[in-house]
């Protein structure tokens, strides 16, 4: 069981309209929107801080806003989100090449050098100490303008907080995000931990 067991659906009926942008990026409201709802007015700045940083104003593409969110989330261990980036970057296109080998980012031919850089970027940033220096920036101004780079950190940012919402909330994982989960990380050893049920 989670530490907080998430409220049904139709709880809030203001978060169940804002929830329905979920549909369309998982397939599914996330039980960790529903455990917001115990505090109505969590779950309604979250949604909306989501759209706003989802929002594609540059070259950041959905699927890459996705894949950053995978490796900010596998930076910081949160299995939960991690499970829920892949199978979001799935359904908004990213190549199968990449799908399968988001681990192998750094040195596989299916990422471009600004994907890489990207990439690295959400590595450095998520980990603590924070890792983002000269070099980091260096090669994000090759390929990326501020706009993007804010976008970018905007998604970050969002996990950071996801993942420790989850992690330790020990949020049950969804099948669908399970299934996604299981078909592109579980080679990699990827499996539910805590958010299997039985944490507490």
């Amino acid at each position: 069981m989670p530490l907080v067991i998430p409220l049904d659906p139709n709880h809030d009926i203001e978060t169940k309209k804002l929830a329905e942008f979920f549909n369309e990026t998982l397939g599914f409201c996330p039980n960790s929107v529903l455990t917001m709802q115990h505090r109505p007015a969590i779950s309604k700045a979250f949604i909306n801080l989501n759209k706003a940083v989802m929002a594609n104003e540059g070259r950041v593409t959905s699927a890459l806003k996705r894949m950053i969110a995978w490796v900010s989330s596998n930076a910081t261990g949160c299995r939960y989100c991690q499970a829920h980036a892949i199978r979001a970057a799935e359904r908004y296109g990213a190549e199968q090449e990449q799908l399968d080998n988001i681990w192998d980012y750094r040195t596989h031919p299916a990422f471009s050098k600004a994907e890489r850089a990207a990439l690295d970027f959400s590595l450095a940033a998520s980990q603590v100490p924070n890792a983002v220096n000269a070099e980091i920036k260096a090669r994000l101004y090759e390929h990326w303008n501020e706009g993007e780079i804010v976008e970018m950190l905007g998604v970050i940012s969002l996990f950071g907080y996801l993942n420790r919402w989850n992690d330790s909330m020990g949020t049950s994982i969804e099948d669908g995000a399970l299934e996604s989960a299981t078909q592109y990380l579980g080679k990699h050893g990827w499996e539910k931990g805590k958010h299997g049920g039985e944490m507490y």
